[in-house]
């Protein structure tokens, strides 16, 4: 019996993978519409030509208004009876948003304004950035314009010239809504400032 012989699957980038599973119905709803006080952030992941990122998945960690780190658990419940997606209680702040971009690399998550997770820590929205060709997330933070100036004293921060610290701050479209473009490499604007975690 004649048995043929397979040849080696070529290799190739990373994904994209990330339609199955990851996204989930009301992933960008961290508080319902009509909360009081509630914000929207939204923007567009670009790649180095400025070109949208129709497939990349945006995550957003953060404090509550308070400072709390705790975050509630349970921005994806399951019904334990047929296994389908309840959604959020609607109750429970998570500080938790999963959401993918749209086929223009749009996104927007709608949330309550973060607080200060220690005393005189500037506030500030986690974010981790999934993408087509990354081998790695890529990891960077929102802060909003109110808190632009704070930054200039950050340890951290406060080294980079403004144009580049500039990338970490939304821009406020109206009340309310802040806008935050991901821009994954450099090229004729300058990329979003990620930090390198150890």
């Amino acid at each position: 019996m004649e048995t043929s012989r397979l040849e080696p699957t070529p290799s190739q980038t990373v994904g994209p993978f990330y339609g199955y599973a990851l996204p989930f119905p009301g992933g960008g709803d961290i508080v319902p519409p009509g909360t009081p006080g509630a914000v929207v952030l939204r923007g567009t992941v670009t790649d180095g030509q400025g070109l949208p990122v129709p497939d990349a998945l945006v995550e957003i960690w953060q404090a509550g208004p308070d400072g709390a780190l705790r975050g509630a658990p349970g921005s994806m419940r399951r019904d334990p009876v047929t296994g389908g997606f309840l959604g959020r209680t609607g109750l429970d702040f998570t500080g938790f948003g999963r959401v993918a971009t749209d086929a223009d690399g749009h996104w927007h998550v709608r949330t309550l304004r973060p607080g200060p997770h220690r005393e005189g820590a500037t506030p500030y929205f986690a974010v981790c950035l999934f993408a087509r060709g990354l081998l790695h997330h890529l990891h960077t933070r929102i802060y909003l314009p109110e808190h632009a100036a704070a930054l200039e004293q950050d340890p951290v921060l406060g080294p980079l010239p403004p144009h580049r610290r500039a990338t970490l701050v939304a821009r406020a479209e109206r009340d309310d809504v802040y806008r935050f473009d991901l821009r994954i490499q450099g090229g004729a604007e300058e990329e979003t400032v990620f930090f390198d975690f150890p």
